[in-house]
C-alpha cells in the first residue's frame, strides 16, 4: 500500500472505529434443488428428436461459448461435439461475448479457459478472432454482424443459459437470441445492440438476433436453466427457426428459479466476490435489488453494498463496480482497466465503471458501509453476507436478524453466532459455501 492510501486509511479508521460488527449466524435459503443429474446424457436425449440430422458429414459447425460461468459448460459443449463427430462433422468453438475480454481474440480465448473451455478440455479447437462480416441489415436500418469464422462455416450450433436480463424487462433477454446478436456480433454487434440506449436494448436484440438467425447457417440452439442454486436444471433444444418463438417460454421458467435474497432489508450487504464470470454488471442487479439504470426498479435491499473481492476469471474486467459503495484495496487492485473499459466503451454505460470508495481491508470497507447508512445503530447493524450472487442458498446473517427468520418459511438457522475472523490485517478467509 502506498503512504499516501495508508494515510488516508488511517484517517478513515479512526473515523469508523466506533463501529461495532454483530455477531453473524449461517442460515439456509430453501428453493427447487431439482437438477439433471446425467449432463452428458441430457445433451444426447434433446439430439435425438431430430435436430442433429441437420449437421451433414463433413460440415464445419461453429460452436458458441460466452463469458458467463454457466454451471457444466465445457461438459455440455463436449459433448455436443462428440455427438457432432459421431456424425462425421469437424466442430469448434468461437467465443461469443461482444467486447469482453478487453475485446481482443487472446483475451476472449483467455476468458473460456478460465472456465475450462480449451482444445484439449473439449475436444475441438478454440477459434478465436475479432473479425465480423456484415450478414445484413434489419427492417430499422441497424447494421447485423456475425463473428466471420463462424458465419463462414457450414452451420452454427448456439449454447447458451437463458435468464433474466440485468438492466430490461423484456420476453426476450439474456439467452440464445442475445448469444446471436451480442455475441457472435462480437464488439460491433454490441455496440450496435446498445447504441439506442437501455430503453432500446431489449427491441434491438429481437430484431438484430432475428435477422441474424434468418440470414446466417444457425442449424439450431441449446437453451441451459439452472436453478437457485447455480445448477443445471433444463438442457432444451431449440430449431434454429423456433428461437423467436419458444425463448420466451424458457425465460418464464428460468425467471421462476432466479436466485433470490428472501430478507426484506438491511443496513449493510456484505458481497464476498464479484466478477464478469457471475454476470455482466459482477453483480447481478435482480438479487442485490439495487442497479446503476433507471429501466427496472427494485425493493431495495441494503442501504449500502461492501465488495470484498474480483474473482480471478474475470481477467481483471471490474464492469459494474459502481454497484457498490465500498470494495477493498484487494479488489482494487485486481481491476484492470484495459479489460474493464471496453466493455462501459462499448454499451456506452460509462457509470458502470465508477469506482467506490477504497478501503485497505475487509474489515474497514465493512465498517465504512456502516457508517454510509442513515438511521441504523452503529453498534448493531443489521448486515448480510453472501459469497457471490449466484450463490445464496446459504448466507450468513447478522444476530439481530435472527427474529426476523420466522417470517421466512423457507429459511432455516443452521448456525450458532459467530466472530467475522478477521486477521491481523483486517481481512477474512471466503469461508462462505458455493
Amino acid at each position: 500500500m502506498n503512504d499516501s492510501l495508508k494515510m488516508i486509511n488511517d484517517t478513515v479508521a479512526n473515523i469508523v472505529s466506533h463501529i461495532q460488527l454483530p455477531r453473524m449466524v449461517r442460515v439456509r435459503q430453501n428453493f427447487c434443488r431439482d437438477k439433471i443429474e446425467d449432463i452428458p446424457g441430457a445433451v444426447r436425449l434433446e439430439l435425438n428428436d431430430g435436430l442433429l440430422a441437420r449437421v451433414r458429414p463433413g460440415e464445419r459447425i461453429a460452436i458458441t461459448a460466452g463469458s458467463r460461468e454457466i454451471a457444466n459448460l465445457a461438459i455440455i459443449i463436449k459433448e455436443l461435439i462428440l455427438c457432432l463427430k459421431e456424425r462425421g462433422a469437424e466442430p469448434f468453438v468461437v467465443p461469443a461475448m461482444g467486447s469482453h475480454g478487453g475485446a481482443t481474440a487472446e483475451g476472449q480465448t483467455d476468458v473460456l479457459a478460465g472456465f475450462g473451455i480449451t482444445a484439449e478440455t473439449v475436444g475441438a479447437p478454440v477459434s478465436s478472432s475479432m473479425a465480423v462480416e456484415q450478414i445484413t441489415t434489419t427492417a430499422e436500418g441497424f447494421p447485423v454482424y456475425m463473428d466471420k469464422l463462424a458465419y463462414e462455416a457450414d452451420g452454427i450450433i448456439v449454447v447458451a443459459r437463458v435468464k433474466n436480463h440485468t438492466s430490461f424487462r423484456a420476453p426476450i433477454e439474456s439467452g440464445l437470441t442475445k448469444m446471436v446478436a451480442v455475441g457472435l456480433g462480437k464488439r460491433n454487434g454490441a455496440e450496435t445492440c446498445h447504441a439506442g440506449g437501455i430503453e432500446n436494448l431489449a427491441a434491438r436484440v429481437r430484431s438484430i438476433g432475428e435477422s441474424a438467425i434468418n440470414h446466417s447457417k444457425i442449424k439450431f440452439a441449446l437453451g441451459i436453466i439452472e436453478n437457485s442454486y447455480d445448477e443445471t436444471y433444463k438442457i432444451k433444444a431449440v430449431a434454429a427457426e423456433n428461437i423467436i418463438t419458444e425463448e420466451p417460454g424458457l425465460l418464464v421458467e428460468a425467471s421462476s428459479l432466479i436466485p433470490q435474497i428472501l430478507f426484506d432489508s438491511c443496513d449493510v450487504l456484505v458481497v464476498d466476490e464479484a466478477g464478469k464470470n457471475i454476470a455482466g454488471t459482477g453483480m447481478d442487479p435482480n438479487v442485490i435489488r439495487t442497479n446503476y439504470v433507471d429501466t427496472v426498479t427494485y425493493k431495495p435491499l441494503a442501504q449500502r453494498i461492501a465488495l470484498l473481492n474480483l474473482t480471478d476469471v474475470s481477467h481483471g474486467n471490474a464492469n459494474g463496480m459502481t454497484l457498490a459503495d465500498v470494495c477493498t484495496q484487494r479488489y482494487f487492485d485486481k481491476i484492470d482497466f484495459s479489460m474493464t473499459y471496453p466493455n462501459s466503451l462499448t454499451n456506452g454505460m460509462l457509470q458502470s465503471c465508477k469506482i467506490p470508495i477504497v478501503m485497505a481491508n475487509d474489515k474497514l470497507a465493512i465498517q465504512a458501509a456502516v457508517k454510509g447508512c442513515f438511521g441504523s445503530d452503529h453498534h448493531n447493524p443489521k448486515i448480510i453476507r453472501i459469497k457471490n450472487t449466484l450463490s445464496v442458498g446459504e448466507l450468513l446473517i447478522s444476530e439481530n436478524l435472527i427474529e426476523d427468520t420466522s417470517r421466512y418459511p423457507l429459511v432455516d438457522v443452521i448456525g450458532e453466532p459467530e466472530e467475522w475472523g478477521f486477521d491481523e490485517q483486517g481481512n477474512m478467509d471466503f469461508s462462505l459455501p458455493a
